[in-house]
């Protein structure tokens, strides 16, 4: 049991079926199985935005882009034809779910939840064997390579050093983390082997084969 996490900025930071099928077509040819948590996107960001100024509180914009996430993972479920086009609500729902299917996808779960979190948690909670993280840059890098571009690409770390990072991380003006904190604590509680990666298409079909890519937790 694998579950891959694709954050929202990876597959649907614009709506493309064709660019969606791609995707699809390498969870229906990999042979295991497989839970897939996908994020909201821009899309979820231009609702919670328009929620937030109509007066919405945070957990209620929090809700807003977990509905968001749920309509996301509908348009990957009918792309894959392995997976039911049913998106559980819970871990509860999702593990039943993986025992008539290879594939199922699912969105958020409860508010202040990231992606990344989402996923963590649920692969604890059905003790996977992996845990994916798709995003779009290379890996865990000592820095945000986006405001350092000397920043060095780990091929490897514990999950205590990678909760380090992404805390260091948290408290550095303009810097942002591949990972969120509390899906790096629970990658550390559950000591789950972890893959970070860029998220392309090319590099999940190596991720799901084994092959070398992005960076390892372990």
């Amino acid at each position: 049991m694998i579950v891959v996490s694709i954050g929202g900025s990876v597959l649907f930071s614009d709506i493309k079926a064709e660019r969606i099928a791609e995707y699809g077509k390498v969870f229906d040819e990999h042979s295991g199985k497989v839970a897939v948590v996908v994020g909201g996107g821009k899309l979820a960001r231009k609702y919670i935005d328009a929620l937030r100024s109509l007066g919405g509180n945070e957990a209620l914009c929090d809700y807003m882009g977990i509905e968001i996430t749920r309509i996301n993972a509908l348009l990957l479920a009918q792309s894959i034809k392995k997976a039911p086009k049913v998106i559980p609500r819970d871990f509860r729902e999702a593990e039943i779910l993986l025992k008539n299917y290879d594939v199922v996808v699912m969105g958020g779960t409860f508010p202040g939840h990231t992606t990344d979190a989402t996923a963590a948690l649920l692969a604890e909670y059905v003790n996977a064997e992996k845990l994916m993280i798709a995003t779009n840059v290379e890996g865990v890098f000592s820095e945000d390579p986006r405001v350092n571009p000397e920043a060095k690409l780990f091929e490897k770390l514990s999950p205590e050093e990678l909760v380090e990072i992404v805390y260091k991380s948290r408290i550095s003006a303009g810097s942002k983390s591949v990972v969120d904190l509390l899906a790096a604590k629970v990658i550390e509680r559950s000591k789950i082997p972890t893959l970070i990666f860029n998220g392309t298409v090319e590099n999940l079909k190596k991720a799901l084969r084994g092959e070398k890519v992005g960076t390892e937790i372990i």
